[in-house]
């Protein structure tokens, strides 16, 4: 799979994000007015993930770089994805020293994607001082550090286990998937992998279930045909994962830091 690919005329420029979307903080990162039960978006889903869709995702150019930041909600609400608004995530894969893959079931409260097996957390930096950044190097940075963070929230995975410079950034999928009519993704997703023995204490609103899994275990549930898997992690797994895990315990430095955007 190619790493670039032309970008259609109709993509927004910065400047054309502003002008569509006012409520983009581009000056300070204040949090946007709390969601409450009574939003019309929300209404019906579980309070504690309607609280997190009060947080600030770091906003972006095609070329990742930040506009700005506006609320989760803003930024998946599939009709402002239509319309070219886009943030950064990330996708952490943690193996075990046997090489097994971690993988959750996200839970059904979930706002988005509720119900789908995926890789062991994926999730969004904050646009907050120390997971935000411009140049790749910062920006790879502040995805760690997210990622440590939201490993301990949704996994129970302790900080010390999963230490920032263990981590190994790879690369970065540009993609955008419904998830139903309403809600969805339009991501810069940098992929990061980490090989560590972890306790795991999933926080049971955020994961149902979690399995290790060897490359060919993955590919008998992939085949089994009754389970559900997250449209960013099928992409993973169709283009470079079962690569990258050949090379898990040697090779992996040629596939490390890549500069390019591969668009999905």
């Amino acid at each position: 799979m190619s790493t670039t690919q032309t970008l259609p005329p109709s993509t927004p420029t910065a400047q054309q994000i502003l002008k569509l979307f006012p409520e983009i903080d581009t000056q300070t990162h204040k949090a946007p007015t709390p969601s409450s039960q009574t939003d019309a978006d929300l209404s019906g889903y579980d309070a504690e993930q309607i609280r997190l869709m009060d947080e600030v995702c770091i906003v972006l150019d095609v070329d990742d770089n930040p506009i700005g930041s506006a609320s989760k909600k803003t930024c998946h609400l599939m009709e402002n994805i239509n319309k070219g608004l886009l943030h950064r995530a990330f996708s952490a894969f943690v193996f075990n020293s046997d090489n097994k893959l971690l993988l959750q079931q996200r839970a059904s409260e979930k706002i988005t994607f509720p119900d789908l097996w995926t890789n062991t957390c994926c999730s969004h930096p904050l646009a907050t001082p120390g997971e935000t950044g411009a140049e790749l190097s910062e920006a790879v940075a502040g995805v760690k550090t997210a990622a440590v963070r939201k490993l301990e929230q949704e996994l129970g995975i302790p900080s010390a286990q999963v230490p920032i410079d263990k981590f190994e950034f790879l690369t970065r999928i540009h993609y955008k998937a419904p998830s139903d009519g309403k809600w969805g993704e339009h991501e810069i997703d940098y992929i990061l992998f980490i090989k560590a023995d972890v306790d795991v204490e999933g926080n049971p609103n955020e994961v149902q279930a979690t399995r290790w899994v060897s490359p060919e275990e993955l590919k008998g549930m992939f085949e089994e045909g009754k389970l559900a898997f997250t449209p960013w992690f099928k992409l993973i797994c169709q283009s470079m994962l079962f690569e990258w895990w050949e090379h898990l315990d040697g090779g992996l430095e040629e596939y490390k830091g890549e500069k390019e955007i591969r668009r999905m």
